[in-house]
């Protein structure tokens, strides 16, 4: 089953949802297959909170009565925990039956929230349409229009609350490809401590992620003394821990000291930080609006700097130019893309707003331009000349020589920046963009 759209910019979280389900139906006997999935689609769809992420579960049921007994669990607490009176939370929940063999199946048996014994997903037969239509979420703009023909094609049961636009997200959650994945350890506050400001041991994260780095990251942005793990809206999570593998995740969870009661906690399979968004493209006249791209070109004039701090550049090649920008959120990041120079050839991983913008989440310096500077000629005596005055020539003030005819020469400036890729810092970061270290590791 899948489920999206059930929080709002108020709160709520629709990874709790699916916990608080998760707990609910194992106490009541029923088994869960694998982890959780939190799959996070498209970052410019236009109607979406800040993560844009569904969340999809598997369930082991035996007969037609278990199935209604567990779908009327799941519509239920949807229906109650959703934020039904915000207008733009429109939750959808989906629900895809798959015959498997009992035997082969490997089930949750814990009580906390996620499967300790394998790291491996189920392989069900899921329809080929399915996947490519998630991939297609991820990557593009879909309608509810689009989800409610699949749904009908593979015989998905789709329940709509209000606009029901949840649908989309939540059926791209059953049947996102996980190629590459990472895992996110996910602990909840008591709704009494919502909307207050959280309590962790900021020093503990500090230690945990000494310890745990790289197999945990972007727990934090040493740079700007940045807790990462620690979310800044009225929403249920005390904090949130992204890793390689579940021990990764928690062993780092072992390590964090909360001062603050935690109410719960899961493990989710997740396609966060794995570039999924992203797709390869040969020509800038590729692209469109709402989408993210890897595209290499040349810069095409000096950035420079607009009101708020954001550093802008005109990128191009044969087919066209389009504009890129560091926004001031990137913090140091900026520094860096100041100092690229006209001719550079990059490769630039991000995406594309309403505005037509590419928003640089990272990248790479393939070739340097030479950048040159008019200065003074030298001496013969090896020391930088000065001018003897307007129409008069150079002077060397070490040693006397004159120069009338002279006229200043072109040196090549020292770049300050080296070939290699250069990244946002962790506080910039979006839910899908691959940091560096999984790239080299």
């Amino acid at each position: 089953m899948g489920i999206d759209d059930t929080d709002s910019n108020r709160g709520m979280c629709t990874t709790y949802v699916s916990a608080v389900l998760l707990d609910e139906l194992k106490s009541y006997g029923y088994p869960i297959i694998g982890y959780p999935r939190l799959i996070r689609l498209n970052p410019f769809a236009r109607y979406k909170t800040r993560g844009n992420g569904a969340v999809s579960f598997k369930v082991l049921v035996k007969s037609e009565k278990e199935y209604g007994e567990v779908k009327n669990i799941i519509l239920d607490r949807v229906e109650e925990l959703s934020h039904l009176q915000e207008e733009n939370t429109n939750p959808g929940v989906v629900f895809f039956k798959v015959e498997v063999d009992e035997s082969s199946v490997e089930v949750d048996k814990s009580n906390d929230g996620f499967d300790e014994s394998s790291t491996d997903d189920l392989k069900l037969k899921l329809p080929p349409e399915l996947e490519a239509y998630a991939v297609e979420t991820i990557e593009n703009i879909v309608t509810i229009k689009d989800a409610e023909e699949l749904a009908d094609k593979i015989g998905v049961e789709i329940y709509k609350f209000k606009k029901g636009r949840g649908i989309i997200g939540a059926l791209a959650a059953i049947g996102a490809p996980l190629d590459d994945r990472t895992f996110e350890f996910l602990a909840y506050r008591i709704p009494d401590k919502y909307g207050t400001k959280r309590r962790l041991n900021y020093q503990s994260i500090r230690k945990m992620d000494e310890k745990t780095y790289p197999s945990t990251f972007d727990n934090l942005d040493r740079n700007e003394d940045y807790i990462a793990i620690e979310p800044h809206t009225p929403c249920p999570i005390l904090y949130g821990i992204r890793g390689e593998t579940p021990d990764a995740v928690v062993e780092a969870h072992n390590l964090v000291e909360a001062c603050e009661p935690v109410e719960r906690t899961a493990v989710f399979m997740t396609n966060q930080h794995t570039d999924q968004h992203l797709v390869p493209i040969d020509s800038i006249s590729q692209m469109e609006k709402c989408k993210c791209y890897i595209v290499s070109g040349t810069v095409a004039d000096t950035p420079h700097v607009i009101e708020g701090g954001h550093v802008i550049l005109s990128l191009e090649d044969d087919s066209g130019s389009i504009e890129c920008a560091a926004y001031e959120p990137t913090k140091g990041f900026r520094d860096v893309f100041r100092q690229l120079r006209k001719g550079d050839k990059i490769k630039v991983y991000g995406g594309i707003g309403e505005k037509g913008t590419l928003n640089v989440e990272k990248f790479e310096l393939l070739e340097l331009a030479k950048d040159y500077e008019e200065v003074n000629p030298l001496c013969e005596c090896g020391k930088r000349m000065k001018s003897a005055g307007k129409d008069q020539g150079f002077k060397c003030v070490k040693c006397g020589w004159k120069l009338k005819d002279g006229s200043k020469v072109l040196v090549e400036i020292e770049r300050g920046v080296e070939e290699g890729f250069y990244e946002v810092p962790p506080m910039a970061r979006r839910h899908l963009s691959k940091p560096l270290i999984r790239v080299s590791n």
